[in-house]
């Protein structure tokens, strides 16, 4: 099975290496099309529809559209609504004569930390020297957290007196992973597990 995402960062973006990793974790077996990003949240929603019909013609068999709630900036006081996101992603798909039969939309809540946040262990293996170990407890419910960013930022500078900077730290988190048990607590990410393999968890 070839699978295409379209993520709303940029080449080098966290999201898109962050699920590139899960879904070889999913199923190596999957063939994962060059990812598409368009840089963020509006061309994402705007956009979408003409490179889901690329990737539909490049021969994938499965799209997911992965976005993050909350855009990379926040704006006291916004509040971002999910229904309008798939609104305007459904807008972009019909207007490119693309069907939702195999494309897929994940709206992660809050953003992509959120599912990081989940698992201690690999927090605490990224975090940890030799001479220094250090011990993150996992959260449950981390997608009730809000600006899960911030509370992952916190825990770097606390640990290390450095920054949590994602598109660095986000892949050397979930390279770190043992196993999804932790990360199964999360709706989105379980979402996306389904959607990538067509199979319930």
């Amino acid at each position: 099975m070839k699978i295409g995402m379209i993520f709303e960062c940029g080449p080098d973006g966290a999201d898109k290496s962050v699920c590139e990793h899960l879904v070889r974790m999913l199923n190596p077996d999957i063939e994962i099309a060059p990812s598409v990003t368009l840089g963020n949240k509006p061309n994402l929603l705007s956009e979408c529809g003409i490179f889901a019909a690329q990737l539909l013609a490049d021969g994938c068999d499965r799209i997911v559209i992965i976005w993050d709630l909350y855009p990379a900036w926040r704006e006291k006081g916004q509040r971002p609504c999910r229904k309008e996101d798939c609104e305007m992603i459904k807008d972009s798909l019909t207007t490119a004569g693309v069907t939702l039969d195999n494309v897929y939309l994940v709206c992660i809540q809050e953003e992509l930390e959120a599912w990081l946040l989940a698992d201690g262990r690999a927090i605490s293996a990224v975090l940890s020297k030799p001479t220094h170990p250090v011990t993150v407890k996992g959260k449950r419910k981390t997608e009730a957290i809000k600006n899960p960013k911030k509370q992952l930022n916190k825990i770097f500078q606390e640990n290390t007196g450095r920054p949590y900077v994602d598109r660095q730290h986000a892949k050397m988190i979930v390279e770190k992973l043992e196993d999804l048990n932790k990360i199964r607590r999360c709706v989105s990410f379980v979402r996306f597990a389904e959607k990538i393999t067509g199979e319930t968890l």
